[in-house]
């Protein structure tokens, strides 16, 4: 057949449907994306993502990182500007 083109099928996601499987924002998504945590191929002005790779950060903390200890800040304030 001329003109027939194989491919594996598989489960291409939006970026809004990849942030609702995850419980995140579609801006986050997309900068798991280009920070390169989450693989995706662009599609015109848009990037799809495969079904599959959402395991790669579905694992990750939710929310920002602690912020240091008092103790920890009070030692960082003795040492600075004068």
């Amino acid at each position: 057949m001329k003109g027939t083109v194989n491919c594996v099928a598989t489960n291409f996601l939006t970026t809004q449907d990849a942030a609702e499987k995850l419980g995140i924002s579609t801006r986050r998504v997309i900068k798991l994306i280009t920070d390169g945590r989450l693989p995706a191929t662009r599609f015109g002005k848009s990037y799809m993502v495969n079904e599959a790779d959402l395991k790669l950060v579905a694992e990750r903390p939710t929310g920002r990182p602690p912020k240091a200890k008092a103790e920890d800040s009070k030692a960082e304030k003795k040492g600075g500007k004068k």
